[in-house]
């Protein structure tokens, strides 16, 4: 080997290394490292780490730092090591990032414009477009989000068919709601009340809720106390919902507005009553005091649930309880249990029950299938008011009485004679009726009045003759005495009149 240590070389044009084992040109630093090599096969090799090989391949085993790459990328092989994203800057807009793989990505994708996938599917701000393929919703809300979602009748509390106002038990005042109060010093009063304006949910469209203004319980909390309200559903409106009731991977969700004037927990439960009476436990948590706060619970199915598919009650939602210790007990929340009359909550705070004329309010009930609470379905007054008389329907009233109605809906309908002391008429339903109804009625002397043939003849009571879902013949009579063959009956305004025909469950 020779060996050459110059300060300087000039002029040399070619150099021609030995054969064997000398062929090869090494240069090397005073320190004896060797920084540059040319072996026998004309590889070039500069330190340890890059190669330059006579057909044009060039090797890293670090980094390679480079202003521009260009060629084909078909011509890079083996394994990609992880990329830095922060440290990618350059890519003009009209280039592609391209996997041959399926690709993954560990943070969010900011896409400024418009992102294409394939052919036909273009995502922007404005929304997502698809040209000839169908964009499917299996996994948004478990396909529920769109056409009639919530299984709650009169949810937003407009219609009030019967009165605006009552203290006593059953339905009394908002459709589709019934209340019960037992061992009360006195008697908390049932309303529709006014959303004010300018709070959410006011400003989400909500006019109307239900209210409970309590007693003066000065006898003090007790352990059969019990104030509450419920919504009952009809079964085969959860049979047919698309619900997978026996399924804990199926899901409904209940979500409402309420508003206390007092700060506590309230409890709830959702029960169902076909077969074994399952009970589901949950809780508003710690409510702030006169704020509405919007409360969402998602539900799972369980194996123990039956459903029938028929007009009975299903299924109960609990929608307001004040309970003593007779009435409650020591549950798992957000689980299912059986049902029991004597422990139907958890145990509860009674602080609103111990404050005379605190208020409740709620509204906003919604029961829909799916896991995520969708916004509110708004129904018109007269949709809701068609959906409750399947379950009540108020035919005819005065101004002294106190609905919701309009005032002075006297008009019961048209009579023909059946006797001199007896007519006959037919009142339709507008809906059909969930089942043969009860007849409801206020009487009372000269209640009612026959006009005909221009003249009148007041009477006392009416009866149903025959009835069924559809329509009822009824009897008018007690105090009838005429001959016309026909007439106009209705109720005789500045008594508090009214018929009616129930069905609820």
């Amino acid at each position: 080997m020779t060996v050459v240590n110059p300060n300087s070389i000039s002029g040399i044009t070619s150099i021609t290394m030995p054969s064997g084992g000398d062929n090869v040109l090494t240069i090397h630093t005073n320190d004896g490292i060797e920084r540059f090599r040319i072996d026998s096969s004309g590889n070039v090799k500069v330190g340890s780490a890059a190669t330059i090989s006579p057909d044009g391949d060039v090797f890293f085993t670090g980094v390679c730092t480079a202003t521009t790459l260009a060629g084909a990328a078909s011509g890079l092989t083996g394994a990609l090591p992880a990329l830095d994203g922060s440290a990618l800057t350059g890519v003009a807009s009209t280039d592609n990032i391209r996997t041959n793989t399926d690709a993954t990505f560990l943070k969010g994708v900011n896409v400024s414009g418009v992102a294409t996938v394939g052919s036909a599917v273009t995502i922007s701000e404005s929304g997502i477009e698809a040209s000839g393929i169908g964009i499917t919703c299996a996994n948004i809300n478990g396909t529920q989000i769109g056409g009639r979602r919530n299984l709650v009748i009169n949810g937003a509390m407009l219609v009030a068919q019967r009165s605006l106002s009552d203290t006593g038990n059953g339905y009394t005042t908002i459709d589709r709601v019934t209340h019960y109060r037992a061992s009360v010093n006195e008697n908390p009063t049932f309303s529709q009340s006014d959303v004010a304006a300018g709070t959410t949910p006011y400003t989400l469209g909500f006019r109307k809720a239900f209210k409970i203004q309590n007693g003066n319980q000065t006898g003090g909390i007790a352990a059969s106390n019990q104030i509450q309200a419920d919504y009952r559903f009809e079964a085969q409106d959860i049979a047919n919902s698309g619900w997978d009731y026996t399924s804990s991977s199926s899901f409904i969700t209940v979500s409402f507005w309420v508003k206390s004037s007092v700060s506590q927990d309230f409890k709830y439960h959702l029960r169902t009553t076909d077969g074994t009476n399952r009970n589901y436990h949950f809780n508003t948590g710690v409510l702030s005091a006169n704020t509405w706060t919007k409360i969402i619970k998602t539900i799972p199915g369980d194996s123990n649930i039956t459903m029938n598919n028929d007009n009975g009650v299903g299924m109960e939602l609990m929608l307001f309880s004040q309970y003593g210790t007779n009435l409650t007990g020591s549950f798992t929340n957000n689980a299912w249990s059986n049902w029991s009359s004597s422990e139907r909550t958890q145990d509860q705070t009674l602080t609103w029950y111990a404050t005379d004329d605190a208020t409740f309010e709620i509204t906003g009930v919604q029961l829909e299938v799916g896991s995520q609470a969708t916004p509110f379905e708004h129904r018109s007054y007269g949709e809701e008011l068609k959906l409750c008389q399947r379950y009540f329907y108020m035919h005819a009233f005065t101004s002294n009485h106190s609905s919701s109605a309009p005032a002075d809906s006297s008009a019961v309908g048209m009579a023909a004679r059946y006797s001199q002391t007896s007519f006959f008429g037919a009142i339709f339903f507008p809906v059909q009726m969930r089942s043969t109804p009860s007849f409801l009625k206020s009487i009372g002397t000269d209640h009612f009045i026959l006009l005909k043939e221009g003249s009148n003849d007041s009477f006392n009571d009416i009866a149903v003759q025959d009835m069924g879902i559809n329509s009822a013949i009824v009897n008018y009579y007690d105090g009838i005495n005429n001959s016309s063959q026909a007439g106009w009956i209705q109720i005789e305004n500045g008594y508090d009149g009214y018929i009616a025909f129930n069905a609820e469950l």
